[in-house]
Order: C-alpha cells, then sequence, then structure tokens
C-alpha cells in the first residue's frame, strides 16, 4: 500500500498518537483502501484509525471510525476471513499484525464500549458489550462488563462478570507491567511518517529539499526501506513542499499540492480541513465553507479547525448552522480550545463580555491557539480596548505570521451621524480589523506602517498584504497617492480580490472620480454575488444624487442577505430607524 500501516502502528506505539491520526487519514484515503474489491483493507485500515481517535481520547471520532470498520467487516466474503488471521488483543499496538490480518470484531467492539465508557454513555456501553460472545470474552472485557452490570443496577449478572476478573487479577497486573515494558524498547524514530515533525521543521525554516534529505534509507521491520522514493512513497514528497508552501505564506502554492494530494487520497479529512484553513486565509470563503462541511460529512465529530469554520459561518451571518455546529462541539469535548472559540464567536452578538471570557478560556486551555489570540483582540477593539487588542493581535502574529493576524473582517459597532447614517449603516466591508488597523486606530501611524511592511514582507505574493500597506497610506490625505499605487499592485497580483477594488473605488470617491469608482465597481457585478459590492455602488449613486440607480442597488444587497436584520449586525439599535429613513427617503 501508499501508506504503510506498520508505520502507524509504530506511531501508536511510541505515543504519537496526533502524528499516527494523520498518517491513517491517507491510509483510509488511499486508493488501495477505497477499491471495493478489498474491503478487508478498508477494515484494517478504518481500525488503525480509530485507535489514533482512541489514544488521542477523541471517543467520538474514534466509535464513528469503528463501526464503519465493522461495516465493511461485514461485506468480507466468509473464505477470506477463515483463510486470514484474527487480530490479538494487542493488534492496534502490535506492528506485526497489522499486515495479511482481518480484525478482531470482538476487540473492536471492546474499544467501541470504553469509547462509549469514557463519554458516560453505560446504555450503550452495555449494548455493545453484551454482543460479544462468552467464550470471546478475554480479562478487560470481563471486568468492563462487570463494571457496566453494576452501574447498571444488574445485580445477578454482575458477580459472574467481576469472578472471572479477580480469580486472576494478579496475572492481569503482570500483564500490564510487562505491556508497560515493552513500549520502552527504542523505537524507529527516524520515521519519516511523523507528519507533525514534517509541519515542525517546515515552520522553523527547513526547506522541502532539506527535510526530504533527513529521511533514513535503512530498512524497517518489513525489510524495506521506510522511504524508498518510489511513486508509491512520492506523495511524501509532495506533502512536505505543501506544508513548506505554507510556512513560506505561498498560500497560492500550498493550495495547489494539498489539491493534488486530494485527487490521489479522495475523501481525506486531513487534506480537507488543511485545504479548508488555506482558503479561509486568503479569502475564498465559500470554498473554505464548502470543504469544511465535506469533512465534517465524512467524520462529524471532528473538532480540529472548527472554530475557523464559526468565524465564516459568523461573517456569512449563517447564524442557524454556526448554532447548530457549537451545539455539536460541545457534545463531542467541551474542553478543546476550538470549542470555547467557537462559543465565542457566537456569543458575540449577545454578551460581548461572555464572548472575551470565551474567547481567554480557549487560550488558558492552549496558549498556542492562535484563533482564540484573533478572537480576543476582535472583540477588545469592538469593547474600544485598542491597546489590549494590540497585544492580542502582536501574540497571534508571533505565533504564526499569516495575513489573519494583521487583517481580520468583522462587523464593528461604529458610530454615524444622523446626516449619513443610511449611506454607511449597510457597508459591511469598513469594519476591517486587526493588528495594522488596530494601529490605525490608536492614529498610532508609524507602527501600522512597519506592521503592514512586516506582512508584506512575510507574504511577498499575497494581494492582501499590498491592500494592508496601502489602507494605511490611504489614511492621511498625503499618502492617497501611494495607496491608490498599492490598491491596483493589490489587483494586478489577485485581479479578483473584491477587497482591493473597494478601497480603491473608496480613493476615487474621496478624490471626487465617481465615474472611475463605478466602472471599476461594475466589472465586478459579473463575478461577484456580494452585498457589500451593490452597497458601495449604492452609496457613490447616491452621493451623485442618481437615486434610482442606489435604490436598485441597495434592494440588490438587501436580496443577497438571507435575513434583513442580519444587514444591521454591528450596528448600534438607535441607527436603525434612521438607516429605514434613509431608504425611505431614497424610495420617495
Amino acid at each position: 500500500m501508499e501508506v504503510p500501516k506498520d508505520q502507524i502502528a509504530t506511531l501508536l506505539e511510541h505515543g504519537l498518537y496526533n502524528s499516527a491520526q494523520m498518517l491513517g487519514c491517507f491510509l483510509v484515503s488511499s486508493p488501495a483502501a477505497i477499491a471495493e474489491s478489498v474491503p478487508h483493507l478498508k477494515t484494517e485500515s478504518l481500525v488503525l484509525l480509530g485507535d489514533c481517535f482512541f489514544r488521542e481520547r477523541e471517543y467520538r471520532r474514534a466509535i464513528h471510525t469503528y463501526k464503519q470498520a465493522l461495516q465493511y467487516y461485514k461485506m468480507i466474503p466468509k473464505q477470506n476471513m477463515t483463510s486470514r488471521g484474527s487480530l490479538t488483543s494487542n493488534r492496534s499496538s502490535s506492528p506485526n499484525s497489522c499486515n495479511g490480518s482481518v480484525i478482531n470484531e470482538n476487540e473492536v467492539k471492546f474499544k467501541i464500549a470504553s469509547s462509549h465508557c469514557f463519554l458516560n454513555e453505560n446504555k450503550a456501553a452495555l449494548v455493545e458489550m453484551e454482543g460479544i460472545p462468552n467464550k470471546a470474552r478475554n480479562l478487560a472485557m470481563n471486568l468492563l462488563l462487570g463494571k457496566l452490570y453494576r452501574v447498571s443496577r444488574h445485580s445477578r449478572a454482575a458477580p459472574s462478570g467481576l469472578m472471572s476478573t479477580s480469580i486472576i487479577m494478579s496475572e492481569l497486573t503482570a500483564f500490564a507491567l510487562g505491556k508497560r515494558n515493552c513500549v520502552v524498547h527504542s523505537a524507529t524514530w527516524h520515521c519519516p511518517y511523523i507528519l507533525e515533525a514534517i509541519t515542525a521543521l517546515a515552520e522553523l525554516g527547513s526547506t522541502a529539499k532539506d527535510i526530504i534529505s533527513l529521511f533514513p534509507q535503512t530498512p524497517n521491520r518489513s525489510g524495506r526501506a521506510p522511504f524508498d522514493h518510489t511513486d508509491s512513497s512520492r506523495w511524501l514528497q509532495r506533502y512536505v513542499e505543501a506544508q513548506c508552501c505554507m510556512a513560506s505564506n505561498d498560500y497560492k502554492g500550498g493550495l495547489e499540492l494539498f489539491a493534488d494530494l486530494l485527487q490521489r487520497f479522495p475523501n481525506n479529512t486531513h487534506l480537507l480541513l488543511e485545504m479548508a484553513k488555506v482558503e479561509a486565509i486568503i479569502g475564498k470563503n465559500d470554498e473554505a465553507i464548502m470543504n469544511f462541511e465535506k469533512a465534517r460529512s465524512i467524520d462529524p465529530y471532528i473538532i480540529t479547525y472548527m472554530d475557523e469554520y464559526a468565524m465564516l459561518l459568523k461573517l456569512k451571518s449563517d447564524y442557524p448552522k454556526l448554532n447548530k455546529l457549537v451545539h455539536d462541539l460541545l457534545n463531542i469535548d467541551p474542553a478543546r480550545p476550538e470549542v470555547f472559540v467557537a462559543l465565542s464567536v457566537l456569543w458575540e452578538r449577545k454578551d460581548e463580555k461572555k464572548s472575551l471570557q470565551y474567547a481567554e478560556q480557549s487560550i488558558r486551555i492552549d496558549e498556542r491557539h492562535i484563533p482564540g489570540y484573533i478572537m480576543k483582540g476582535n472583540l477588545l477593539l469592538t469593547m474600544k480596548r485598542a491597546e489590549a487588542a494590540v497585544s492580542a493581535f502582536r501574540a497571534a502574529q508571533e505565533l504564526r505570521p499569516d495575513i489573519r493576524s494583521y487583517q481580520v473582517l468583522r462587523f464593528l459597532p461604529f458610530m454615524y451621524s444622523a446626516v449619513d447614517v443610511y449611506f454607511k449603516a449597510f457597508d459591511m466591508n469598513l469594519n476591517i480589523s486587526g493588528l495594522v488597523h488596530t494601529y490605525l486606530a490608536l492614529s498610532k501611524i508609524k507602527e501600522a506602517l512597519y506592521a503592514s511592511r512586516e506582512a508584506m514582507k512575510a507574504m511577498p505574493q499575497s494581494a492582501k498584504a499590498l491592500k494592508l500597506v496601502g489602507d494605511v497610506h490611504a489614511s492621511n490625505s498625503g499618502g492617497r497617492e501611494k495607496a491608490k499605487k498599492f490598491y491596483e499592485s493589490a489587483l494586478r497580483l489577485e485581479p479578483g480580490y473584491l477587497g482591493a477594488a473597494l478601497a480603491l473605488a473608496e480613493l476615487h470617491v474621496i478624490e471626487g472620480r465617481n465615474g472611475d469608482a463605478v466602472s471599476l465597481l461594475e466589472r465586478y457585478l459579473k463575478d461577484w454575488a456580494d452585498d457589500s459590492l451593490h452597497v458601495k455602488l449604492a452609496q457613490v449613486f447616491a452621493a451623485t444624487n442618481m437615486l434610482q440607480e442606489a435604490l436598485s442597488h441597495y434592494q440588490a444587497a438587501l436580496r443577497l442577505i438571507s435575513c434583513f436584520k442580519s444587514i444591521f449586525q454591528g450596528v448600534i439599535i438607535e441607527n436603525f430607524d434612521l438607516a429605514s429613513a434613509g431608504l425611505n427617503y431614497l424610495n420617495s
């Protein structure tokens, strides 16, 4: 197979559960595992992946994956089962048992039951355990069954389950100690399949060539080199290249490589999540949402990057999906930092202080959790605590200098005058925050310029980084010409970048070139069904007293937004009547 199973077992054996999980995603999505003609390979692969989730204490995902394995197990012809030896009770941690073996169905049921127990779902655990024949139960199974009967108050059944275990408890203890000693044996730690190590090396500045040169050529326990540069292992080189692109902020290159890998490993949840994260960073929000949702449809118990997904749903004002996502995450594992960031996103429009508490809790759980700092910075800026917001954004930037720590789209409550509120109440894109814009809010132009240049240096091929520099220059009248050049450069680099087009159009309006602004924005109408584009056009037309055209674009913006009230998200409630009056004025 393209992904050697014994490597996953080795990673599990040495406690590298997250690396084993990442590699397991490639295993279950490899062409050999997908082929319907070999269901035993899919079965074994899914059990290995389930073991990864089980060791990582992601019990919902483990249950889901083990049950998939049992479904495929039923598809295996009986003659294949009898010709292939079943696994021992140590199957998941024994590399030698990974090849040429069909799963032990009773062991899988036991792991499903154990997962239910960890989730305090004792009834479901009991159902699984009672599905294991008496003769097939080992010591651990009898012990668990006895405990479940006791908890379920089946007083008659409990003693028989506990009796068989208590008689030989000393043997069980000796077995546990012996197993512990086995783990101490020296490992093949020079393993190219530790994907976490690849990511870490890439983030430390190693090139793809440097990382690949570290891969060992000495044979492993299967008698072949773990990395032989053959076609079956070439995918790993592509993965290294993708992570190096990500580390150097070459998001376009990284996305292309991940997409290429996804062709080879379809329905790979790890790749789908990586792609979605990149797409969210570069502003391809619809594509990111689609990939997040595809990953969740394959594995509904995923938590990784789900806070990023929550932020995208908030940007889209899709509150029903956001509510359901948070509800699901709380049921899966309420102790993960992603869950608290998602809670922060959900509570933002209801209670900013509570939302901030959730964001801070995510950081307390994991002080390196970047979305927590970004969410905290946005909330602090909303609460007019700009100095504290700078610290939060700077912390995110130091952990990972991508565009999100410099620029984050949000809906912030700005006070508008009664005269111009009906022109500005609908302008979603005025509300951009981040490290650069926080400095601008504090009138710290030099710091903002330095931060924007930092972003441009870190991401030389990013149109968004160029736009940030333009935003700083546009903040004062003397820098508008420079701002124009940076916006135009951003559009040359990424012609479809609506944010740069809107900013350039704003400059045109400020300098009295309304016709140029309209010409620029109308070019985007064909490819962008975006409410902010229609709003900006409406503002320009209203400023030039072309009220019918302005009204038409306001109506188009309203049609694009699922809920009328979501237009006023972030605008203080007192301005609602003023905004309505503005629209009534246009109608008249």
